[in-house]
């Protein structure tokens, strides 16, 4: 069940994560495609094409009022890839070019 928010466009799913309402998209994804690329509303607008300008300016909207949480919830989800990258043995191709002293 989706709960409403006072963000037109963003609501919670069931695990209380604000997503674009009418997408599965969350709000936190397209903070990092901003944050890794530096691109505008206007920009996101052109590489999400299913978003509409409304959609993208309430998710940066619900962003910057929920700065905090989300910036938290973005430091555990580093936090977990590290750990899963960090507990994979190294892969073939990294230990032939370390071998060969490109790495």
């Amino acid at each position: 069940m989706l709960a409403e928010t006072r963000y037109e466009h963003i609501v919670l799913n069931d695990t209380r994560v604000p997503v674009i309402a009418g997408t599965t998209m969350k709000v936190v994804e397209l903070v990092l495609a901003q944050a890794a690329y530096g691109w505008s509303a206007e920009e996101l607008s052109g590489q999400f094409p299913y978003l509409t300008l409304g959609q993208i300016y309430s998710a940066l909207a619900y962003y910057w009022d929920h700065r905090e949480t989300l910036d938290a919830d973005i430091e555990g989800r580093v936090h977990k890839v590290d750990h899963i990258r960090n507990s994979m043995p190294e892969s073939p191709l990294v230990k032939r070019l370390k071998g060969k002293g490109l790495v």
